[in-house]
């Protein structure tokens, strides 16, 4: 039995050489330069401000995403502070008084010196059922309020071409000697 190799022959191509791998790395679209990716956190506005402006002046190929975080440490139920050490024991022992003992004066200097904290809270909800259950037990001058984290601060995440990253770090610390950049995941680059 014989065979037929026209049979066996596929046409991949007329009238052109074959392809070859560098022929068709030379078609592949061009791979992506190395990226880099700085973090900078707990930059004050004006701060972040100057590092943006650098990017735009300096660092065409750097691209930053701004992020601000504002904390807020919760919420706290006091007696806003008293006008002197005898006042606060006797407003303590009011509290005692009225079964109350989960309480303590506070003594940092600072505008809450002398005030009395009857609890801290998660939630503004929490607190204010908080201050309820307090007024019931017959506490008036207790008050609910916002406790204060930090300042509001911005964090930079800024991904540009790895070959300038070192040049934009000594530029930023330059402008900011105190702030330290962390390394963040970097996209690629076109």
């Amino acid at each position: 039995m014989t065979s037929n190799c026209a049979d066996q022959l596929t046409v991949v191509a007329r009238g052109e050489p074959p392809r070859t791998a560098s022929r068709e790395a030379d078609k592949a679209p061009d791979k992506k330069k190395a990226a880099s990716c700085q973090l900078w956190s707990d930059l004050a506005s004006s701060d972040a401000d100057q590092v943006e402006r650098l990017l735009t002046d300096q660092f065409a190929a750097f691209k930053a995403t701004r992020r601000t975080v504002a904390e807020n440490s919760g919420y706290w139920v006091f007696i806003p502070p008293l006008a002197n050490k005898e006042e606060a024991s006797k407003k303590a022992a009011e509290l005692q008084q009225l079964g109350i003992s989960d309480f303590f004066v506070v003594q940092a200097s600072g505008a809450n010196q002398l005030a009395i904290s009857l609890g801290t809270y998660r939630s503004e909800e929490a607190a204010n059922a908080g201050l309820e259950t307090l007024r019931a037990k017959g506490v008036k001058s207790a008050k609910m309020g916002e406790r204060k984290g930090r300042p509001p601060f911005n964090t930079l995440e800024i991904h540009g071409p790895e070959a300038q990253a070192e040049a934009l770090r000594k530029a930023i610390a330059a402008l900011l000697p105190r702030a330290v950049p962390t390394v963040c995941k970097p996209r690629s680059v076109p």
